[in-house]
């Protein structure tokens, strides 16, 4: 059982990892990117290479996002298959793996699409409401991560 014990808190870290890192680029990188002129003094990046930058970076962190989906996957399925069923956690999970892959698979490359099309592409209305998907979406994996994280410690605090 102790190796269970080992899984459940690498399991616990890295939702805690993917969740500080969801928060750190929704709240801390995202604003400082798109607003760049406040911290350099001066436009040197246009909106378009601002978003540019930006989705460099939410491709490296889809790496992250899509380990921790397969993660959540084979962890919760492992207690699934034993009966140890958990409805908050269950709910979490699959809110969690949808928004991951969401975020990765669909939004990441919709708004790559949109960029090599070029800048003028990136003023449409359809990009502006896929943008906004993007972040409700990225809102709704930061909030099932924490709901997740929260109801895992507290099932590993009880020994369960």
């Amino acid at each position: 059982m102790k190796t269970l014990k080992w899984i459940d808190i690498v399991y616990i870290i890295l939702l805690g990892i993917t969740l500080g890192t969801v928060l750190t680029l929704g709240a801390f990188v995202a604003p400082v990117i798109f607003q760049s002129q406040e911290y350099i003094g001066k436009e040197i990046l246009t909106h378009y290479q601002e978003g540019l930058l930006m989705s460099a970076i939410f491709i490296k962190s889809n790496y992250l996002l899509n380990f921790t989906a397969l993660a959540i996957i084979v962890r919760e399925s492992f207690d699934f298959k034993l009966f140890k069923r958990d409805k908050i956690v269950l709910a979490a999970a699959s809110t969690a793996v949808f928004a991951a892959f969401m975020f990765t698979l669909y939004y990441t490359e919709n708004i790559i699409a949109y960029q090599a099309a070029g800048e003028e592409m990136t003023r449409s209305i359809a990009f502006e409401n896929l943008h906004k998907g993007s972040e409700i979406d990225f809102a709704l994996l930061a909030i099932s991560l924490t709901i997740l994280l929260a109801r895992r410690v507290q099932i590993f605090s009880k020994g369960n």
